[in-house]
């Protein structure tokens, strides 16, 4: 995989390059709840809306653009809730969380369903699972939940596998980047919210 990435950046393409650099600079200004984050991380997510769609992951170009309106969003949120001092992380209740799985599984299979039928899509399952676990924590991130960092967790990991498999190393190696930054987030926003309670 070392060697793997190591060839792929020496063949990057600078639109891959510079959506990279984004990401990674979009993921890092959000662990420290950096308004600038939303910014950087819709012009990532503009580029990977063309990437995604040439690499033949349909779910995954649409979940970019996905996230270009939700920078919009997030900046508008993250902006509103410091100027009325809301923005306090919170944390869903178990509940909240069966019911987000189940449908998340539910809306995977869907779309899976339709994408195999209907398209060329590479991973049609997994492009549809880590789009809708993408999603909610896309959402979750603009709503400052503490939680939204284990839905990364496990949507950077498969995402990771998806790139590499269709031949962008260097883009699973910035998912594999973010997996070690949320694994950092989810530590650095629980830390601040045991704070919070104090």
């Amino acid at each position: 995989m070392i060697d793997t990435l190591l060839r792929g950046l020496a063949t990057t393409r600078p639109p891959e390059a510079l959506a990279v650099l984004l990401g990674v600079i979009y993921v890092l200004l959000i662990l420290k709840r950096k308004r600038l984050g939303w910014i950087a991380g819709g012009l990532s997510s503009s580029i990977y809306v063309y990437l995604a769609a040439r690499a033949h992951l349909p779910m995954q170009s649409s979940l970019q653009a996905y996230y270009v309106v939700m920078s919009f969003y997030g900046w508008y949120s993250w902006t509103r809730a410091q100027q009325h001092e809301a923005d306090r992380i919170t944390r869903w209740p178990p509940q909240y969380h069966l019911a987000a799985l189940a449908a998340i599984v539910l809306l995977s299979f869907i779309t899976a369903h339709w994408l195999a039928i209907e398209t060329h899509a590479a991973w049609p399952y997994l492009d549809s699972l880590t789009t809708w676990i993408s999603l909610l924590a896309t959402w979750m991130v603009a709503r400052i939940k503490l939680e939204n960092w284990l839905y990364w967790i496990t949507a950077d990991a498969i995402m990771a596998f998806l790139f590499a498999a269709q031949g962008y190393p260097v883009t699973a190696g910035l998912f594999l980047t973010y997996l070690t930054i949320a694994v950092i987030g989810f530590r650095e926003w629980l830390h601040q919210y045991r704070l919070q309670g104090r």
